[in-house]
């Protein structure tokens, strides 16, 4: 989002270099005081007659009231965590909660349970947790504060507390019947705008997120070949004394380039693929956001057909639309400053990404 105006207007004497860009940004978005540190670490095996399964320590730090201590270390599975998720969709249906990484990885990609696979999984997990506790609304949520404070005993108990079933049935006719329904009549005209840019955005990180793992794909299989080549010029030059010299330098050379392409691998698997990814599974939470919003607007527009087409209970049908005017105004109030904030945020993690990228590029080459 950065226009090339932008780009020219630092000052001339100061090198236009990525690190440069980068501090400039950062010094531009100076986050506020935090008052609530979360770290997951420590991966843990668990093998059970019924199952295996990983656990990852969290632990939180704070010096908020509300918390009755200062720290707070437990143990936590990731079905703890899809169940937090629930819990922050169902507390807030138009914010924009955070993704989680997939339960279910690609098979041929990396092995569950793998080193490589609980290690990614855990830095996700790790990032999930910090973008609920910056959020200036998802950070005060109870189940939220419970997830991080409560034993696995208790936070089972916790569990057991949710919706009866009558009630979830409730919601899901509820959810149906609007999306029967058809499209909303008069969705105003900025969510009009955001549904098209999430479309738009959605097909583009797609893109990039396809493109990243190709270049991914055939770095990996340069850096193969390469890796034969310098073995194969140091057995040549055994066998050739004129040349012995030159072909021992180009091995070297060889070795070299390999060292620098894996640190180039490593900065694409480390830093670009998680944040597309991160991207792609957030355009899909915003579809069920605006989806959400859509079906607490569908409510009131039938309420307001029915009022129209009955004579009686004018009265009953007249508070129901008050209540449910105001519940489509919170929705939309909550969407709309969630979504700047957002895009905000968006937007300064492609940046970071992407001139972190061209700088890796930048020694990659000199190297």
């Amino acid at each position: 989002d950065t226009s090339l105006a932008e780009v020219n207007s630092f000052s001339p004497s100061m090198p236009i270099s990525p690190s440069s860009m980068i501090n400039q940004y950062k010094f531009e978005d100076e986050p506020e005081l935090r008052d609530l540190f979360i770290t997951v670490d420590d991966p843990e095996s668990h093998i059970t007659a019924i199952e295996t399964f990983i656990t990852y320590r969290v632990v939180t730090k704070t010096s908020r009231g509300e918390f009755d201590s200062s720290e707070y270390e437990v143990r936590r599975r990731y079905q703890d965590f899809l169940w937090l998720k629930s819990k922050l969709e169902e507390a807030h249906p138009t914010l924009i909660i955070p993704p989680l990484p997939e339960k279910f990885i690609m098979k041929g990609m990396v092995e569950r349970f793998s080193d490589e696979f609980i290690e990614t999984r855990r830095k996700a997990l790790h990032k999930f947790l910090n973008r609920i506790a910056d959020h200036p609304t998802l950070t005060f949520n109870e189940d939220f504060k419970i997830f991080l404070t409560a034993q696995a005993w208790e936070l089972s108990s916790h569990k057991k507390q949710g919706p009866g079933l009558l009630s979830r049935m409730g919601q899901t006719v509820r959810a149906v019947a609007s999306s029967v329904r058809g499209g909303v009549k008069n969705r105003p005209e900025m969510f009009i705008e955001i549904n098209d840019y999430v479309e738009t955005f959605s097909q583009k990180i797609n893109v990039l997120d396809k493109i990243a793992h190709r270049i991914y794909k055939e770095e990996r299989e340069y850096f193969n070949e390469m890796k034969e080549y310098g073995p194969i010029h140091t057995l040549w030059s055994a066998s050739e004394e004129d040349i012995a010299d030159s072909l021992k330098g180009v091995a070297s050379c060889i070795d070299k380039c390999c060292k620098a392409t894996e640190k180039r691998m490593a900065g694409l698997s480390e830093n670009l693929l998680p944040i597309l990814h991160e991207y792609v599974l957030y355009s899909e939470i915003l579809m069920g956001v605006l989806k959400r919003r859509d079906q607490i607007q569908g409510e009131l527009d039938s309420k307001v057909d029915a009022l129209a087409n009955k004579k009686t209970e004018k009265d009953l049908f007249s508070e129901e639309i008050g209540k449910l005017e105001d519940k489509v105004e919170c929705a939309n109030n909550a969407l709309k400053a969630d979504w700047d904030r957002w895009k905000q945020n968006m937007q300064c993690d492609m940046r970071s990404t992407f001139t972190n990228m061209a700088e890796n590029n930048l020694h990659y080459y000199e190297e």
